[in-house]
């Protein structure tokens, strides 16, 4: 299977580590996968899952060791972002700058274009 990767995406030292932390206690070969789905308070929201499954369409963003996968179609929504793992008052959440986005909702898992 030919992988394609993303200079497109990228990931933070923190959000690596975190993705690193996550899979560890998943079964082997298991990823990140981050998509972008219609809906949420905004129009667009991410999505975030576990998956074991490489799909010939996908996209790798590797750092350190994590590996995120990137559907094409969510690509085109989050071309030049940059994937960071957060840790503040509110909770910890992985937050998504995304250059493209013209507003994004409180939560920050929704944003319109």
């Amino acid at each position: 299977m030919h992988v394609q990767t993303s200079d497109e995406i990228r990931l933070t030292e923190t959000a690596a580590r975190r993705i690193g932390e996550i899979l560890a206690d998943e079964p082997a070969g298991s990823m990140l996968r981050i998509s972008v789905n219609g809906g949420g308070c905004s129009g667009f929201q991410y999505g975030f899952d576990i998956d074991r499954t490489r799909q010939p369409d996908d996209i790798v963003v590797e750092r350190d060791g994590a590996t995120v996968l990137v559907d094409e179609t969510s690509l085109q929504f989050l071309k030049g972002s940059v994937v960071d793992f957060v840790d503040d008052l509110i909770g910890q959440s992985f937050k998504i700058e995304n250059p493209q986005a013209t507003s994004s909702c409180g939560c920050g898992t929704s944003f319109s274009l």
